[in-house]
């Protein structure tokens, strides 16, 4: 839909678009958001660069305007994250994260509990990371195996059956995820094997350890590539964020080796990155690709050594 109001200094027409909104001839991709803000009858547009795009003299459309940019910059976001399938629930909550707190929507998946505020500081929860998830009166806080903590709550009638359905999923997401891990067969030099997502059994990844070294193997498939890091931490530290972040990218690979410029040029994959700390932390790690070819192997003993 279409809109008249006045920004950027003068009035013009505005849409909200699936990846951004249009200002005139301006568009400002929702990756490059920080956030939005309704104010007595106008809306804020924070962006990441520290520009205020301000939007007045909406009028009676006021509503339909911040519920549909609202609306399709949350949708944005789930995209984003790649979240995949329909919420057991979606409900309006307090939530507080390791980066700010306030009011958003919050949706339980069989997998993940997402908070979806107006900013870019969304975040995916996986369930099968969880652990100590409590409800005390009507906050219901979660611990991740990382040690970040989250806390969701105050969704009236919804919080108690929230917070069941969210300890039955992770409860079940965490036993299918450890028997289809289980099943997974080691193939030498590689030690450790893990899941991308709980609900693609047949695509995997598995990584092989040296001294302060790490080559992670992604079955996916697709032309092959084993992929570096080097890390100061101890190797459960590490590999605890490693989890984390490939379960968190799912199968979009080029997330965790194309550099910085590379993703300038994605949107999409940008605002991943940015909203996942632990992408990020796998990203500052990598130490290059091994291509497979005849020397594959040896090159690949060498480096672990």
């Amino acid at each position: 839909m279409t809109y008249s109001a006045r920004a950027l200094g003068a009035d013009t027409e505005l849409s909200v678009e699936r990846e951004g909104l249009r200002i005139g001839a301006r568009f400002v991709d929702y990756a490059d958001v920080k956030a939005l803000v309704p104010l007595n009858h106008r809306v804020l547009v924070d962006t990441l660069a520290g520009e205020r795009i301000e939007v007045s003299m909406l009028g009676f459309s006021y509503d339909g305007f911040w519920q549909e940019l609202s609306g399709a910059f949350a949708a944005r976001t789930k995209e984003a994250l790649f979240v995949e399938g329909s919420p057991i629930m979606s409900v309006e909550g307090d939530y507080e994260t390791p980066y700010e707190k306030g009011r958003a929507q919050i949706e339980l998946y069989p997998d993940s509990v997402c908070i979806l505020p107006p900013t870019c500081g969304a975040v995916r929860i996986p369930l099968c990371f969880t652990h100590d998830m409590r409800l005390e009166g009507y906050r219901l806080s979660l611990a991740t195996d990382t040690g970040l903590r989250f806390a969701v709550g105050r969704m009236g009638y919804d919080t108690v059956p929230f917070a069941d359905r969210a300890r039955e999923a992770a409860q079940k997401i965490q036993k299918e995820r450890a028997s289809l891990i289980a099943g997974l067969k080691l193939q030498p030099p590689f030690t450790h094997a893990g899941l991308f997502r709980t609900t693609t059994p047949d695509l995997y990844w598995q990584a092989g350890y040296g001294a302060g070294r790490c080559a992670v193997e992604l079955f996916t498939n697709e032309d092959a590539a084993t992929y570096l890091y080097r890390f100061p931490e101890p190797p459960r530290v590490f590999t605890l964020r490693l989890e984390e972040a490939l379960e968190a990218m799912g199968l979009h690979r080029e997330i965790i080796w194309q550099t910085d410029e590379q993703l300038a040029s994605k949107p999409l994959y940008r605002m991943a990155a940015a909203r996942c700390p632990a992408v990020r932390y796998l990203r500052a790690l990598a130490d290059g690709r091994l291509i497979h070819n005849a020397s594959h192997a040896e090159r690949l003993a060498e480096y672990l050594k």
